[in-house]
């Protein structure tokens, strides 16, 4: 009797840590590594490399942050790493929208946990990134503002400056106020190799 609820006491234990592998596996985030690069160079591939990048450095800007951390600011009428956060999440929409291009709206958000911010910015860039791979004319995608009445029109050589570069510029902030508050990127990730090193 013993051994019959020894043996299913492991199943069960068993059990359970396979599902919980199996949830944790289909929660993975993308850029723990940038993935490996193109055999051929095009705008597409290019540009979806520029925005691999950003996600690779983004993961990394942002892997582990407390919320000491997030709270964190150099002063007052500086950002804290949260406000940080949600700037990127900002841009992050406007790269995306480009490629799908949609005429960009109102930031959604509102109310979304640092948790919940990190994982809907890795995913859109990662979106925003496929679609560039495998682009045949990046020239189409525009980034297309709406405000009441007034629409202006960006070309893409504009996303590269502008919210690409900007996002990017961000993620260095991040790290910056991370190593100030006490909590420095991880060293292992090499921001050249798009790799972690071991």
């Amino acid at each position: 009797m013993k051994i019959r609820i020894t043996l299913l006491a492991i199943l069960l234990i068993c059990s359970t840590m396979t599902t919980q592998a199996q949830e944790q596996s289909e929660q993975a985030l993308p850029y723990y590594e940038i993935p490996e690069y193109p055999a051929s160079y095009t705008a597409g591939t290019v540009a979806a490399r520029m925005v691999d990048g950003l996600g690779f450095w983004y993961f990394w800007a942002t892997e582990g942050l407390r919320t000491s951390d997030l709270d964190y600011k150099t002063g007052e009428g500086a950002r804290t790493s949260m406000e940080t956060v949600q700037h990127i999440y900002g841009l992050v929409n406007v790269i995306l929208n480009s490629t799908l291009q949609q005429v960009n709206g109102p930031s959604d958000s509102e109310g979304m946990t640092f948790d919940q911010l990190r994982k809907a910015t890795l995913l859109k860039i990662k979106k925003a990134a496929d679609i560039l791979r495998e682009s045949e004319d990046i020239s189409e995608f525009n980034m297309v503002f709406k405000r009441g009445e007034n629409t202006t029109t960006y070309p893409f050589w504009n996303q590269l400056n502008g919210p690409i570069a900007d996002a990017l510029w961000h993620c260095g902030q991040l790290v910056t106020l991370r190593r100030a508050s006490g909590n420095p990127f991880n060293s292992k990730a090499s921001l050249l190799a798009g790799k972690v090193r071991q």
